[in-house]
């Protein structure tokens, strides 16, 4: 598990007045899963390409209990840096009068949610 898997759990298991989800965004890949005697594992077959949330959504999403809000939580390490893509994200959805940030430990996330 890397250090930004680790935050992230430890946020949602520790957000206040939050239901959130962890979510991906990017390309991935989707099909039939076969068993394969050839390679002896497990394989995709009749893949097809499939868009999954847009370039700089958000680790962390969900909804404030209390009134609804919509929350949005990008994680970092303490020395990890967002991407720009991430940060316009950021700013679209406070301005969309969402709870969105950056967080760098449960602490942070917890400030977010109940100042925000």
């Amino acid at each position: 598990m890397t250090e930004e898997h680790r935050i992230q759990n430890e946020i949602r298991a520790n957000a206040p007045d939050c239901i959130l989800f962890r979510t991906n965004a990017g390309d991935f890949w989707q099909g039939k899963v076969i068993y394969s005697m050839a390679y002896k594992q497990n394989i995709l077959i009749n893949i097809r390409k499939v868009e999954g949330l847009p370039e700089g959504f958000s680790d962390l999403s969900g909804v404030r209990i209390s009134d609804g809000r919509a929350v949005f939580i990008e994680v970092k390490t303490p020395t990890g840096k967002p991407t720009d893509q991430q940060s316009n994200f950021i700013n679209k959805m406070r301005s969309y009068g969402a709870v969105a940030g950056i967080c760098r430990s449960a602490d942070e996330a917890i400030q977010l949610i109940t100042k925000g």
